[in-house]
């Protein structure tokens, strides 16, 4: 019970109630030695009073004086003594008490401040936690432990802004070096399948390496789409992702059902959100494309967008395989598909990733659930479009 008191709650209510115990403590402590010490001093004075009333008598008349009144002497100095004791008691008790509550509510007040420069740097955390790296805690403060924890944070914060932004320069300056052989290769092989005295069998073979080519490409396209996705969203503009679903299945829909002869079932609600336009398209178009090419023949996927009460989002559910609930985390990983990469080659493996990665760079997320009966149901949540106040009319 004591170490999970130590380890667990609220920091501040913990250096509260501790501040406020010593205080409590060393005020029933104080007023102890004071009762203690009165009452000494009360004993002596008291002695002396009643001795004072002899003194001066012949000492055999004293000495009978006070064996005659030494039982009603001391009843008398008792009921004194209680008296001074219980006053002392229930007024320093009750002091005790009025300042101890007046100290331990300046302890809350002033344990507050001191954890202020924690809370901003947990808060600070938080964001780095949601992909912002470019957020520092710029603590203002004289140089203490607080102080150097912060800069050390801020420190650590510059060096993996500064890694994950090599990572990701790396990746797009990688891709737009390797697109250039590729466009030469396609080139190349184009003009050698249109001559005249091309044979069947090198014309069967450029077939061959013009696909390999084509999805090499893609996966190019999806990389550099993946190193932009996880760069912070700059400008941002109204969209509705009804919109985006809209004209994404009116560009997926058809080659994709022709191949895998699956039915799509559109539901789509308005829902208004803020971002990039070209990467919320991709998003959406990434989603319905993976609900179409990891179907069954016969199977259907449905399309779903609406408002929620945090913001917007797009459901899309499919027909398909039976997925482990272990495997579903994997999917969104890069180069993760519902089969190993020799035996499937209808994909790049970096859909999900993309659609994950655009999600929290504008403020949402995306998560996926097994269906039941086989398929997955991927959920995209974006944040609610801000409210802009009307403009003033002057009057």
């Amino acid at each position: 019970m004591t170490a999970v008191f130590w380890h667990r709650g609220s920091l501040r209510f913990r250096l509260t109630f501790v501040f406020g115990l010593l205080f409590f403590a060393a005020g029933l402590a104080v007023l102890a030695g004071t009762l203690i010490l009165v009452e000494n001093s009360m004993r002596y004075g008291l002695s002396l009073a009643f001795n004072s009333r002899i003194a001066g008598l012949d000492g055999e008349l004293a000495q009978v004086i006070l064996d005659q009144q030494q039982g009603s002497d001391e009843a008398t100095k008792q009921v004194i003594l209680d008296s001074m004791r219980g006053n002392l008691l229930a007024k320093g008790g009750l002091t005790v008490l009025a300042v101890g509550l007046v100290a331990t509510t300046a302890g809350w007040l002033f344990a507050g401040r001191l954890l202020r420069p924690l809370h901003q740097i947990t808060a600070t955390a938080q964001r780095v936690a949601g992909r912002t790296l470019h957020r520092r805690i710029d603590l203002d403060l004289p140089p203490s432990e607080v102080k150097t924890l912060a800069d050390s944070f801020d420190s650590m914060l510059d060096r993996l802004d500064q890694s994950f932004a090599g990572q990701s320069r790396f990746i797009s300056n990688a891709a737009h070096e390797l697109k250039t052989p590729l466009a030469l290769n396609r080139t190349l092989v184009e003009v050698a399948m249109n001559r005249p005295d091309c044979p069947p069998e090198v014309r069967q073979l450029g077939e061959n390496l013009l696909a390999v080519n084509s999805r090499h490409e893609q996966l190019i396209d999806a990389l550099l789409m993946l190193a932009r996705a996880e760069e912070a969203v700059g400008e941002r503009v109204p969209v509705d992702l009804a919109d985006l679903a809209d004209s994404v299945l009116d560009r997926v829909t058809p080659d994709t059902v022709t191949a895998e002869t699956a039915t799509v079932h559109p539901d789509l609600r308005a829902a208004p959100t803020t971002g990039d336009p070209i990467l919320l398209e991709q998003v959406v178009y990434n989603v319905v494309d993976n609900a179409l090419r990891y179907n069954v023949p016969g199977g259907w996927v449905h399309v779903t967008t609406r408002r929620t009460p945090v913001g917007a989002e797009v459901v899309v559910t499919n027909t398909g395989a039976q997925i482990a609930a272990h495997e579903i985390p994997r999917l969104f990983e890069p180069f993760r598909r519902l089969t190993d990469r020799v035996s499937s080659a209808r994909g790049s493996g970096l859909g999900l990733s993309i659609v994950r990665a655009v999600a929290r760079a504008h403020g949402g997320d995306a998560a996926a659930v097994a269906r039941d009966g086989g398929g997955l149901v991927v959920r995209v949540s974006l944040p609610a479009r801000p409210v802009t106040p009307p403009p003033t009319r002057r009057h």
